[in-house]
């Protein structure tokens, strides 16, 4: 994510939904064993702090400085900032280790990522047995009949100025790259989808709109969207300024574990066992001299009969 100022990193934290408990729990059941977890991407640790009654320890990881100043702490959780420029063997000696993570989530995040770095890291350090990893992503938020059409609107004006990272959330990562195999919640290309219940206050909403990456890239093109004729409408649309809601986000999740490998002495040893199979079969269908005599009687007789 790029970086957000003070303000801007508040407002988000105000206005991000908590991910629902039973989304750990789920994930957490599958997972075999439950010693670490790592949350990749965490900004201000929603997903870290729903991992730690299910994980003794929780890395949690962040390249924005600004978020993680306001990350939830807790005695579980490690918090470190990752900037750009770090190597693989240095994440992987961070995060814990090859082969010693149970659980990877990237909560809101995996779209921001190199994902080939960040892949090759993953496959290092998560458990090869038992070892998972969980992204998901948010892409809509239902709040009311009033303010969901002005909010369609500014999601339809930001398009010119989505970058491809961007289009990868707007698609609810149908199209994002995921190399795992899947467990039964979500592959690649078909994401499940998920609601996230939140309350949110219209301050920490126009907040959340105001430091929103497609407004802020529209504001890098000098283009403001969020400008106060919106707000107004936002305003008029909301009724009670004082008033929390209850709103909904959409979320998408995949869940996947390495895929198992297969070596090549299996394979052969598996097309020897089946041509040797082949080979009995066909030997016992083979007929005898005897058997073979009886048929081409059989068969002389039958074309007699017919002439």
């Amino acid at each position: 994510m790029a970086t957000l100022s003070e303000k801007e990193a508040e407002a988000y934290l105000d206005a991000r939904p908590r991910y629902p408990i039973d989304w750990f729990k789920k994930i957490a059941a599958k997972t075999q064993g439950h010693n670490l977890a790592w949350d990749v991407g965490t900004g201000n640790g929603q997903a870290a702090i729903g991992l730690v009654e299910h994980y003794d320890n929780v890395v949690a990881t962040d390249i924005n400085e600004a978020q993680l100043k306001r990350a939830v702490k807790h005695s579980k959780i490690s918090y470190h900032h990752t900037p750009k420029d770090m190597s693989e063997d240095e994440m992987v000696s961070l995060v814990g280790g090859e082969n010693s993570v149970d659980l990877i989530v990237a909560a809101q995040a995996l779209h921001f990522f190199d994902l080939d770095t960040f892949y090759n890291v993953a496959k290092r350090v998560l458990r090869k047995q038992g070892g998972l990893i969980a992204t998901w992503v948010y892409n809509d938020i239902i709040i009311s009949p009033e303010v969901d059409p002005i909010m369609k609107g500014l999601v339809d004006s930001t398009l010119p100025f989505r970058t491809p990272i961007m289009n990868l959330a707007f698609e609810g990562y149908k199209t994002i790259p995921f190399p795992f195999e899947s467990i039964g919640m979500g592959s690649e290309g078909k994401p499940v989808t998920l609601d996230i219940p939140h309350k949110l206050s219209l301050k920490g909403f126009i907040g959340f709109l105001r430091s929103w990456q497609p407004a802020m890239k529209a504001k890098e093109h000098g283009v403001e969207l969020v400008d106060e004729k919106l707000i107004s409408k936002f305003e008029e649309a909301w009724g009670d300024e004082n008033q929390v809601k209850d709103v909904s986000y959409k979320a998408h999740m995949i869940v996947g574990k390495i895929p198992e490998m297969r070596c090549e002495s299996e394979d052969i040893n598996k097309d020897l066992l089946l041509q040797t199979e082949v080979g009995k079969k066909q030997e016992r269908r083979q007929p005898s001299d005897d058997e073979e005599n009886r048929q081409s009687k059989k068969q002389n007789t039958s074309e007699d009969e017919e002439c």
